[in-house]
């Protein structure tokens, strides 16, 4: 009887221990990801793409062409700007030099022109105001012949005002507004010249290019990211941790992790810990920390650059 009571309390014991088991978690890792800094190419007009000079995975510098764009509007553009500014350069000229000689001369023989003519309506006014004065003219004739001077003098008085302006030059505010228009002119013509070299995409910084979003022969729309690729020596590792750990982790402090892949250790210095704000920030994929607490970005630089630039983006760590 004694011996069966023993056996009964050491299984109870035995699937106590078992339940307690179950009901402890294990102590998780700390789990995060190998990052880069990225950066991407988008051009500034729309166009379509006639030629990729680089392949996904090269290693481009700074001033490298990455593709040409087709943009014929701009082409046309190019046209009228060059054909204003040449207007506007004229007219700006002609402003600025007033008439030539031969618009002299043409002004010179039309006042003299009118100059005989207003003469003749001056000897014939005064022999038509005798007449009508000794009752030798009708009304109606005087009236005519006063309508034909006063015509003649008002004809003469146009002509000698344009002939001094001719002689004068234009107007000074004639000219500066000749001169804004060619100036304006012109900065279309450097606008449209901007616009065509924006044609060429040109890689702005050193970097491996990981994506080319777009082929040859399709459309690149202004800003669309058409190149996206990793900055080179700025490989760092990233971690989450709940506020329940954040606590031991220090600004500064010397840290180990061990990459998941090939299980290679390096050694780096925690840059900076910051609390994140939205979840999809999270790193590790089974987080384990209470919905209450708040969640920190804990970054690490690597010591051996070269080393962590080796490995795959990311891929997991763990710390």
């Amino acid at each position: 009887m004694k011996n069966m009571i023993n056996t009964s309390l050491k299984n109870i014991l035995f699937i106590l221990f078992l339940a307690l088991s179950a009901c402890t978690k294990p102590e998780k890792s700390t789990e995060g990801k190998i990052k880069r800094e990225t950066l991407a190419f988008a051009p500034k007009v729309t166009g379509r793409i006639l030629k990729i000079f680089v392949k996904e995975g090269d290693f481009v510098k700074s001033g490298d062409t990455l593709a040409i764009l087709d943009v014929p509007e701009v082409n046309a553009k190019l046209s009228q700007a060059k054909g204003a500014v040449k207007a506007a350069g004229a007219q700006r000229d002609m402003a600025k030099h007033g008439a030539t000689e031969n618009q002299l001369k043409q002004l010179r023989a039309k006042k003299a022109g009118i100059t005989e003519q207003f003469k003749f309506a001056e000897k014939s006014f005064s022999r038509a105001r005798a007449m009508f004065a000794d009752s030798m003219m009708t009304p109606q004739a005087f009236d005519e012949a006063t309508a034909k001077f006063n015509g003649a003098k008002a004809q003469l008085t146009a002509v000698n005002a344009e002939y001094n302006e001719a002689e004068k030059g234009t107007r000074p505010e004639t000219r500066m507004a000749t001169q804004g228009q060619a100036e304006q002119a012109l900065g279309v013509l450097q606008e449209v010249n901007v616009a065509l070299s924006e044609r060429y995409i040109i890689a702005t910084n050193d970097m491996q290019i990981e994506t080319i979003s777009l082929r040859v022969g399709e459309l690149a729309t202004a800003g669309f990211p058409l190149f996206n690729g990793y900055l080179p020596n700025t490989t760092y590792f990233r971690f989450t941790v709940p506020e329940s750990k954040i606590g031991n982790y220090k600004k500064g402090e010397a840290i180990e992790i061990t990459v998941l892949y090939n299980k290679e250790k390096l050694k780096g210095k925690i840059q900076i810990i910051k609390q994140l704000t939205r979840y999809a920030d999270i790193t590790a994929a089974y987080p384990n920390y209470d919905i209450q607490e708040a969640v920190y970005e804990v970054k690490i630089i690597p010591e051996d650059i070269p080393a962590a630039e080796k490995l795959l983006v990311n891929s997991t760590i763990i710390l």
